[in-house]
């Protein structure tokens, strides 16, 4: 008889287990029906970060600067980056601090048509 209710017990404690941790939904923003939001932005503005994202996990050595050498141009096609020579930089913001990402040389796309 005890064995039964000590079966039951644990049934019910891994069933509220498994539940809880499926049960986690993520950030939930409310926001006030009269403010302007453009869904489709912050969808866009997310995946473009998680690529990002992924594209610094699949590059084998990451090398992170703290500030860049003297004489580096800004380059704004295709994206915000910056030319030191030979190295390619992407600017990155962690934790409230600005680095630099070292990455490979971008392929510009401006052939005529």
């Amino acid at each position: 008889m005890q064995l039964r209710w000590l079966n039951l017990l644990m049934g019910v404690l891994l069933f509220n287990l498994l539940f809880s941790a499926m049960s986690y939904a993520g950030t939930v923003v409310v926001r006030q029906s009269s403010t302007p939001f453009d869904a489709f932005a912050i969808r866009d503005l997310v995946l473009q970060q998680h690529q990002w994202q992924e594209l610094l996990r699949q590059q084998q050595q990451i090398t992170i600067l703290q500030s860049l050498p003297v004489g580096c141009l800004t380059v704004a096609s295709p994206f915000n980056y910056f030319s030191c020579g030979q190295q390619f930089y992407r600017p990155y913001e962690y934790q409230n601090t600005q680095l630099f990402i070292q990455i490979d040389p971008p392929i510009i796309d401006n052939l005529p048509e």
